[in-house]
């Protein structure tokens, strides 16, 4: 079985790679611009190009076909467009990676099943997703184009720490202010309900929806089973770390409202998403994925994730805007309850 990716080397497509090179004998071909040559493996072949240069792809794929083709970095209904033209007749799959945050927020009930309303007014990176996904299922109803949909919920690798309210350049900052004693920003009163993936986990159930046609013109979410409340998130880092979170509650609407003109843009992440209680149904992805299961829980994904960070200095971005922007938001709530 042959398969080509778009991407290839971020977090959710790299455990894909590896899973089918390693263990499934599969050949894969990576379609990127050779940024990271390092998360490639030795048994994948890479085609250097820019996806957007249409011709030049097309000139470096010359008579190849595919039985599956995956989408990693589309992000609007003009890049699908393009992969649309690129790819009729060239494959027998073409897998489009979508997003869980595209569900209706707030959802009508905290369960969430693949037929769950897709709707989300607080987020344009979601609402992309949604044109893409509509564009898509059209081509497949009226012309057969075989596309299966997949939505990640949150997904992490050892390369960084899923939490709630961070500044631009990723949790680092946030975990530093943990190994330091200082309070740190959870949204809501933190017992909103939420899924974290370990990207190797992920892939089990991506790769059984490869060459499947029983997944042809059919959306599937893929999440861990476990659930925990962002308090017991923080807690699990706290742990890991072996420090005492100190950990200070500030509402989402605050958050975006404070937040946003400082470019942290916690409308979408948070009210359009992190904010929002859900408990994902994975019954449908586990029909075609037997073996898809939580291997890898937080607790233990955690010290994974701080082991790599501690031992690799470039993980370590600090985020000084991010951390004075904590400080002066925390003195200032102090400063309110004074007054009030």
């Amino acid at each position: 079985m042959k398969a080509l990716f778009i991407g290839g080397t971020g977090t959710i497509s790299a455990a894909i790679t590896r899973r089918l090179v390693d263990e499934m004998g599969w050949e894969v071909w990576l379609l990127n611009r050779g940024n990271r040559p390092e998360a490639v493996p030795a048994k994948a072949h890479l085609i250097v190009a820019d996806i957007n240069d249409e011709a030049g792809v097309l000139e470096k794929l010359g008579d190849m076909t595919f039985d599956v083709v995956g989408e990693f970095i589309g992000f609007n209904v003009s890049q699908v467009e393009r992969d649309y033209r690129l790819f009729k007749g060239r494959t027998r799959q073409y897998i489009y990676i979508s997003s869980a945050s595209a569900y209706h927020k707030p959802a009508a009930g905290y369960i969430i099943t693949e037929g769950t309303t897709m709707a989300n007014p607080y987020w344009g990176y979601s609402r992309n997703k949604i044109a893409c996904e509509e564009f898509l299922m059209k081509k497949y109803r009226e012309e057969g184009f075989p596309v299966t949909i997949v939505r990640p919920s949150h997904t992490y690798d050892e390369r960084s720490m899923p939490v709630g309210v961070m500044g631009p350049k990723g949790p680092w900052q946030v975990i530093k202010r943990m190994m330091e004693g200082k309070p740190v920003i959870i949204q809501g009163d933190g017992t909103s309900l939420w899924h974290l993936t370990f990207n190797s986990d992920f892939a089990v159930g991506y790769t059984a929806l490869m060459g499947n046609r029983h997944a042809i013109g059919e959306p599937f979410h893929i999440t861990g089973d476990e659930v925990l409340t962002w308090n017991q998130i923080y807690e699990t880092i706290a742990d890991a770390l072996g420090v005492k979170l100190n950990a200070v509650h500030v509402s989402s609407e605050f958050l975006a409202a404070v937040g946003d003109k400082y470019g942290f843009y916690f409308e979408g992440s948070l009210i359009g998403d992190k904010a929002v209680s859900v408990v994902f149904d994975n019954s449908k992805i586990k029909r075609l994925a037997p073996a898809m299961t939580t291997t890898v829980p937080f607790h233990e994904g955690a010290r994974r994730v701080l082991d790599y960070m501690l031992s690799h200095p470039e993980c370590q971005t600090e985020d000084p805007e991010f951390d004075a922007w904590c400080d002066r938001l925390l003195t200032a709530l102090e400063e309110a309850k004074k007054h009030i």
